[in-house]
């Protein structure tokens, strides 16, 4: 797969084209707005990513492309009108995180929903595109259940800089994925309102705790989230000023209302409409998510940020 197209051009996948480009191919960029597809191919640089030039070889255009593969990096609730407009072709990557509003589905099952038997793949794990377009160390996860389709993925994007593994679980990968941006919400909301740090590492490691009890519950494996989709970005998320999601559960814990703080972002903080979905998704499933429901709570202001921490210290004692 030497031709690869990207799929939105936001901070996500504007990192992902340059290392492509690093990675030795040929890449195009789309950007939803022709507009300013012209202004990014003009200036080489995009205002989501700014400090960061684009390489020449990065084509960048408002006119849909195509590719050996697809990498779809766009927010997940575009993602299904976006799909729709996918022409035949070869395998799509899923680079998008979270759960649908509305069907509650992942990416990878809105995907086959919207175009049945497209091969398909999830790229995920800790990584913050600024870092990601510098070059700087980083590993991600590259999972689909076709093991060729994998090492292809793997050999298409990694470069010694960019570290790509392997799993054959992407339901688990993909949990951890939008769970994880739920949590770092209510990671931020801790430290925002003065709880402590004890507190946010209490609170974290009984996230994952809850992402492996989804995982498990939707028919992923718990070790999955151990890893790198799991663990892995949680660590970043909930700890990284950089997490859109954590810097929103920040301000949040200092009072702040959700409205305001959405209205002074461009980009978008994916853990606000995974929140609810997630927990609908696991109310379906039968899988407990304490602290996904407290955010989902906090973000509806039906609880504040003291309230939520409140209840869940005072759930009934257990062994862990």
């Amino acid at each position: 797969m030497n031709s690869v197209a990207i799929i939105g051009a936001g901070a996500w996948g504007t990192a992902l084209a340059i290392q492509a480009v690093r990675a030795g191919r040929s890449v195009t960029l789309w950007a939803r707005d022709p507009a300013r597809a012209a202004q990014i191919a003009a200036t080489r640089e995009n205002p989501r990513l700014p400090g960061h030039l684009l390489p020449d070889a990065i084509r960048i255009t408002g006119e849909f492309p195509t590719g050996d593969a697809l990498l779809l990096a766009l927010p997940l609730q575009h993602l299904r009108e976006v799909a729709a407009r996918l022409s035949p072709g070869g395998p799509v990557v899923m680079c998008a995180k979270g759960v649908e509003a509305g069907s509650l589905k992942l990416p990878l099952e809105i995907l086959d929903e919207v175009l049945p038997g497209r091969p398909a793949a999830v790229l995920t794990g800790p990584n913050f595109a600024h870092e990601i377009a510098a070059g700087l160390p980083a590993a991600a996860v590259v999972a689909a259940t076709d093991p060729a389709l994998r090492a292809a993925v793997v050999a298409m994007l990694a470069t010694p800089g960019f570290r790509l593994y392997g799993n054959d679980d992407p339901v688990g990968a993909q949990v951890g994925g939008a769970a994880k941006n739920v949590v770092a919400i209510a990671a931020g909301a801790v430290i925002g309102a003065g709880l402590g740090e004890n507190a946010r590492a209490a609170l974290v490691t009984r996230g994952l705790a809850e992402l492996a009890r989804l995982a498990v519950a939707l028919g992923g494996r718990a070790e999955t989230v151990a890893g790198l989709s799991g663990l892995g970005d949680l660590l970043l998320t909930c700890t990284g000023a950089s997490s859109r999601n954590y810097s929103l559960g920040v301000e949040l814990g200092r009072g702040r209302r959700l409205d305001g703080i959405l209205a002074s972002r461009s980009g978008v903080t994916e853990g606000v409409a995974t929140a609810p979905a997630l927990v609908a998704r696991a109310g379906r499933a039968g899988a407990s998510v304490p602290i996904c429901e407290a955010v989902a709570a906090v973000l509806t202001a039906r609880i504040t940020v003291r309230q939520a921490m409140d209840m869940l210290q005072s759930r009934p004692l257990r062994d862990e």
